[in-house]
Order: structure tokens, then sequence, then C-alpha cells
């Protein structure tokens, strides 16, 4: 049981360290202007989106078998990374209309407010369908070690990964949000949503052929 809290512990940790699974929510807050507060519920949210896949998997697993997990990261490598590279390239277009169309109308605040929430709302959706086909097939390996030992061995690696992966999601996504708005740059300034596409784009390309 102990190597079982450990092993996931150490696993679920490095694998909430890959950028996949934090940097997108930096960048899309930083182009899509987001509060500090909405990044960081983003991040949950996405984050338990991610892990309750992960749960649901290997609760299977840990009852049936390991061969489940083989099949549905067949899912994950492909539909997930698509994701972000389609968002990416919204940005790209985006960006472009942005400097070749300036529009200088104002609208009503009330309506401005209404578009970011939805704004707020639909990208977040994205990137948690994104996060949820990408469970952690890695982790599954301790599901289906745990389930040697019953509930409680499938408990501790679905709390301990649950909790892991939360914590150091919201770490990074802290971390990184102060170092740019730190970081001042008039470039960066006008050709954030560009810059989003292109690294939206290469996350999804990466995960897709690596």
């Amino acid at each position: 049981m102990y190597q079982i809290f450990i092993g996931s512990l150490i696993l679920s940790a490095i694998h909430a360290l890959i950028p996949n699974h934090w940097l997108p929510l930096i960048a899309v807050g930083k182009t899509e202007k987001w509060t500090r507060s909405q990044t960081l519920w983003a991040t949950v949210i996405t984050g338990f989106a991610h892990t309750l896949s992960t749960i649901i998997i290997g609760i299977i697993v840990g009852l049936i078998g390991f061969k489940l997990s083989a099949k549905y990261s067949l899912i994950s490598e492909v539909i997930a990374p698509a994701i972000l590279v389609v968002m990416g390239m919204i940005y790209v277009i985006l960006n472009f209309q942005r400097d070749h169309h300036h529009n200088h109308e104002t609208t009503p605040a009330i309506n401005n407010t209404r578009l970011n929430k939805s704004r707020w709302v639909a990208i977040l959706t994205s990137l948690s369908v994104a996060m949820f086909l990408t469970p952690c097939i890695e982790i599954e390996a301790y599901y289906f070690q745990a389930g040697t030992i019953g509930w409680i061995g499938i408990f501790i690696v679905s709390a301990v990964y649950l909790l892991t992966t939360l914590v150091v999601m919201l770490f990074l996504v802290s971390f990184g949000i102060r170092g740019v708005n730190t970081f001042k740059s008039d470039f960066l300034e006008h050709q954030e949503k560009g810059i989003t596409g292109v690294v939206l784009i290469a996350l999804g390309l990466l995960a897709l052929f690596v």
C-alpha cells in the first residue's frame, strides 16, 4: 500500500509538469485577458476534467484489466491534440484579421460582459474536453496493481492523483501568470493571439506525433 501511495504521488507530480496541462491555460488566459481568479478557476475545472477521466478508466482497469487503458489511449492521442491544433488555428486567424481590420466601434459594457463570459465558458469547455480526453495512461498501471488490494487501493491512487495534479497545476499556472504579467512587451501585446495560436498548435502537434 505504501508503495502504491509513493508511486502514485511521484508519477502524478511528474505527469502534471507536462506543459500540455498548464501552458495553454496561461497562454489563453493572457490572450483573453482573464483575471487571475478566472485563470485559476479554469485550471481547477480543466484539471478536474483531466483527473476525472483518468479515475473513471482507472476504476475500470482496477476491476477488469489493463487492456482497456490501451484502447482508450488511441482516442486521447488523436482527438485531444486535434482540439488544441484547431483552437490554435482559430487564434492565428483572429490575429491576422485584427492586423488587417481595425474596428474602433464600442459596445455597451453589459454586452461586453456577457460576451466575455460566453467566451470564457466556450474556451473553458473546449480545454476541458481536451483534458478529459487525455487521461494519464501511465498511472493506470497503479490502478491495476491497486485493484489487487481492493477498493482502498483504488481510492488511494484516485485521491493522490486528483490532489497532486490540481496542486501542481495551480502552482505552475499561478507562477506562470506572475511571470507573464511581469514581462512587458509591445510586440507580445499586439501579437498575443498569434503567439497563443502557435503555442497551442505546437503543443497539439507535439502530443499528436510524440
